[in-house]
């Protein structure tokens, strides 16, 4: 209990204290944001900040924080760690950066974005490979949230799936205000009053279970087979730091109404999804008593069941208060998936119109767009659940490690003669080693031994390092 309350509070300080430094380091100023220059009544347009705090929020708390983070515990409470430094030094800064520097830069996607600092070849590729995460990110969060409705609601998940389809196409399309600004407060509710829950359940000792320390060891029921470098750091996710992030925050970047509010909205957001994928790791290990049976409720039922185990255990309780607990607990799970899978489709959408130069004003320009990404998006949600998970998480941090490098370019570059650009440059390194060494350890990557992978890992990094320096750095 005690190290889940220290990493509690971590987080909740580096918010004020690191998202701090790194907003005057960036240094916001007075000048007109997109949503006012360029309001048009679709995209752009002016929210109060309340909202799109709690649309950002409900963009990139996906089932990332959630299904990421079960399965992160199953190595246990040293999770905590890469949840706590992860999100305030790594997954703080990538959301802040590419929120603010799109905001800078009149709300483009993140693929333009990183397409003028790092270049044409660099553009071409951010934005194929922007589209096919975004794709993979929309199909995952379709199908998870409709099998977690389907236990809820006990409809087949062959009835559900094409009602969430539906909603996706309708949130893609219509003006963010028509929709998405009207449903995610009562979304957001829901998923406060499930983070409060599962975390209150826990800390009063709800079931009789007790919630474990943490230890500085591996204790995935594999053990060695499962080391924690580097397929910890991949599992988790957005609990940490993800690069679907840098594809949603432009969104909301179209709806700021002053660069001050980029703090509370862009690094805020980072550290409450922290907070979830915290709970939920903790969760995980508590509800089960130790990650060996987590390890046989995930294998046995999959992450929905083990989330609605976990809720009905810590919220359920007994009558008819006990039931819209555990209802309350699980639409909160559901908001989480489903609103990161519209908006993934949404963030699609406008990658393609900015690459092709479409404007979107038009229902029919919107169609171009839509019909065919949801159409893809319905064929692959037939596919197993798992495979398609497995590479969303790899390219997932690829993609952040990218964009931490551009942000580490443009400040750089906007810094001359600081060393401003370090804040985005050491996580930059860091998920370097950790995309590189994955790839060619995992099973759905190369299969390499450790004594291989582990070196080029660092190799890697360490060769990324250097071309930044020599693009910027060595120059002067």
């Amino acid at each position: 209990m005690f190290t889940f309350l220290a990493a509690l509070c971590a987080l909740i300080a580096g918010f004020f204290i690191y998202g701090t430094v790194v907003e005057r380091i960036f240094g916001p100023t007075n000048k007109p944001t997109p949503a006012v220059v360029h309001n048009d009544g679709v995209d752009y347009i002016p929210l109060p900040t309340w909202k799109v705090f709690l649309i950002q929020l409900l963009n990139i708390a996906g089932l990332g924080p959630i299904f990421g983070a079960l399965g992160g515990a199953l190595w246990g409470p040293s999770v905590y760690l890469w949840i706590v430094f992860g999100t305030i030094f790594a997954g703080g800064v990538h959301d802040y950066l590419s929120g603010m520097i799109s905001l800078r830069e009149d709300g483009k996607s993140i693929s333009e974005v990183v397409g003028r600092h790092l270049g044409p070849v660099m553009l071409t590729v951010m934005r194929i490979f922007s589209v096919v995460l975004l794709v993979l990110v929309g199909t995952v969060f379709m199908t998870g949230p409709a099998g977690l409705l389907s236990n809820l609601t006990g409809v087949a998940t062959t009835i559900v799936l094409p009602c969430v389809l539906l909603y996706y196409f309708l949130a893609t399309l219509l003006p963010i205000d028509a929709l998405i600004s009207r449903f995610y407060p009562l979304f957001g509710v829901c998923l406060i009053v499930m983070a409060l829950g599962i975390m209150g359940g826990m800390l009063l000792g709800v079931g009789g279970h007790v919630m474990p320390e943490m230890q500085l060891v591996n204790l995935h029921p594999k053990g060695d087979a499962m080391p924690i470098w580097p397929l910890m750091f991949i599992t988790v996710a957005c609990g940490a730091i993800s690069g679907f992030h840098s594809t949603q925050s432009p969104i909301m970047s179209r709806c700021l109404k002053d660069e001050r509010l980029g703090r509370p909205v862009f690094y805020g957001a980072m550290v409450a999804e922290g907070i979830i994928a915290l709970v939920w790791a903790a969760a995980g290990i508590t509800f089960y008593d130790g990650t060996g049976n987590l390890a046989k409720a995930l294998a046995d039922g999959g992450a929905g069941t083990v989330v609605y185990d976990i809720c009905v255990g810590f919220m359920g309780g007994s009558g008819i208060s006990g039931y819209i607990g555990a209802t309350l607990a699980m639409l909160g799970v559901i908001a989480c998936p489903l609103t990161s899978g519209d908006t993934a489709f949404r963030s699609a959408r406008l990658t393609l119109a900015d690459w092709f130069g479409v404007g979107q004003s038009k229902p029919m320009q919107r169609l171009l767009f839509a019909v065919p990404l949801l159409a893809v998006g319905g064929l692959l949600s037939q596919m197993d659940f798992h495979i398609i998970w497995r590479y969303f998480s790899w390219t997932n941090q690829t993609l952040a490690m990218i964009v931490l490098w551009t942000g580490a370019v443009y400040l750089y570059r906007t810094m001359q003669g600081s060393r401003a650009y370090l804040i985005a440059a050491v996580p930059a390194a860091f998920m370097s080693a950790v995309t590189s060494t994955y790839i060619l350890y995992a099973p759905e990557g190369l299969q390499l031994s450790t004594s291989i992978s582990y070196p080029s890992g660092i190799v890697f990094a360490l060769l990324c390092i250097a071309l930044f320096a020599r693009a910027t750095v060595w120059k002067r």
